[in-house]
This record gives C-alpha cells, sequence and structure tokens, in this order.
C-alpha cells in the first residue's frame, strides 16, 4: 500500500487500558502515519504514554484541545511537544493571544530539545456540535461559518493549521490556501455507525475535498480485524488521491 496514502490516515488510540492502548499502537503503526492520543488516555495515563506510541513508529498526534490564558497554554504546549509528539491541538477560541502563545512556546520548547518542528493546529467547531447546539451555546452563525471564521484566525495566528469537520473542508481550504493544514475527524467508512458525530463524511469525500489527515478510531478499532479495516481505509484513500485535485 502507498506510503503516501498512509500517511494521510490516524488511528485515534480510544481505548480503555494502557495495555490495550500500546497493542493497538504496535499492531497498527505499520498500517498509519499517525497515531492519536486522546486527553482521557493522556491524563490517566500521563506523557510517558506519548513517549510509548512514539517508540512504536508512528507519528503522535497528542490531541489535548487545549484552552486556557495564554501563558498557561504556552507552558502546556511546552511540556507537549517535549514528549515528543510531533502533532498538538488547542482550540481556536482561545483567541489570538492565546493560539500566537501556544505556537511559539511549542516550537521553541521542539528546537531547544532538538526535535523535528512540530504541527500545531487548533480546533474549530467540534464534529459533535450541529447549528441547534451552536445556537445554545451563543455562537453565531452556522458551525461551517464558525469553523471558516476560527480556521482564519488561526492561520493569522501562526498555526500550521485546524482540525475541522468533513463539511467545512472545502470552505477552509479556499480561505486559508492549500499549504494549510486541515485535520478531519467525524470520518466514516460507508455503512459504519456515526455514533457521536454530526457531521461526517467517507474517506474518499473527505481527501477529494481537501483534507490532508483523516482520523479514524472506532470504525478500526470495533472492528473484527482492525488491521484490514485499517487497510481497507488506506486503500480507499489512495483510490481518491489519484483523482483529487489536493493530492
Amino acid at each position: 500500500m502507498s506510503d503516501a496514502a498512509r500517511s494521510r490516515l490516524a488511528v485515534a488510540l480510544d481505548l480503555a487500558t494502557r495495555e490495550a492502548i500500546l497493542e493497538a499502537a504496535r499492531t497498527l503503526a505499520p498500517e498509519t502515519g499517525v497515531l492519536k492520543l486522546g486527553l482521557e488516555a493522556f491524563v490517566s495515563q500521563g506523557p510517558d504514554l506519548v513517549r510509548e506510541i512514539a517508540a512504536a513508529g508512528a507519528r503522535v498526534f497528542l490531541d489535548l484541545k487545549l484552552h486556557d490564558i495564554p501563558n498557561t497554554v504556552g507552558r502546556a504546549a511546552a511540556a507537549a511537544v517535549s514528549t515528543g509528539a510531533s502533532i498538538v491541538n488547542c482550540h481556536a477560541a482561545g483567541g489570538p493571544a492565546m493560539m500566537a502563545a501556544f505556537g511559539d512556546e511549542a516550537r521553541a520548547a521542539a528546537a531547544k530539545a532538538g526535535l523535528p518542528r512540530p504541527s500545531l493546529i487548533a480546533v474549530t467547531v467540534l464534529t459533535s456540535l450541529d447549528a441547534a447546539a451552536l445556537a445554545r451555546i451563543g455562537l453565531a452563525g452556522s458551525p461551517g461559518e464558525a469553523a471558516v471564521r476560527l480556521a482564519v484566525l488561526a492561520k493569522e495566528s501562526g498555526l500550521d493549521g485546524v482540525v475541522c469537520s468533513p463539511e467545512e473542508i472545502a470552505a477552509i481550504r479556499s480561505a486559508c490556501g492549500r499549504d494549510f493544514l486541515l485535520v478531519v475527524p467525524g470520518v466514516r467508512p460507508a455503512g459504519a455507525e456515526t455514533g457521536d458525530q454530526r457531521r461526517v463524511a467517507t474517506p474518499g469525500e473527505a481527501i477529494r475535498a481537501g483534507a490532508d489527515l483523516l482520523v479514524v478510531g472506532r470504525p478500526i478499532l470495533a472492528a473484527k480485524d482492525p488491521v484490514a479495516a485499517a487497510r481497507h481505509i488506506v486503500a480507499e484513500i489512495a483510490a481518491a488521491m489519484a483523482t483529487s485535485p489536493f493530492a
């Protein structure tokens, strides 16, 4: 299978125990370019888990969604990249000063430690939120409008890209350009359950729309054969890349 296609898949290691997470990391690292570790696992297991996952051979996306005052987020970002994580994120809703501190402190920490430059991205609008949910929390406009607005703010704040739903890929790509990294959760193979995701697409649809990195968890981890499930998604990515103007 194409290394280029594998590099576009991030497997979300949303599992209950350290042992299960590490076993999945070892099993799936050869099938993917990125392994994603979320907030629950990081809080329960600590930064050493990130180092162990990185040792499995894939890049690590440390999905902490940092959101606090600029000084706190900057220091947390520095600590996050010092674990060896290749991708770290914050919430764009934290504002430009927070995002600038996030980027500056993380890059400085990576350089000081002799680590590769990390990809630093911001979450726009969670894929679990729809228009009704946004209205209840007081955000104006549709999820798509909010996501584009926050993506532009993230780019202006010096970040490398954003997390967005499949529905916002084309608009953010148009607003922010080809070199802006788009990390896309809410990706489900045809026929898979959507769970708590509200704005979803298939892997092929997301790649053709302009996504750079697809985040997939349950459709792989809950499959009878996770390796086969990952390979099936990578094959769909490869097929879509062959016809996508963004590949």
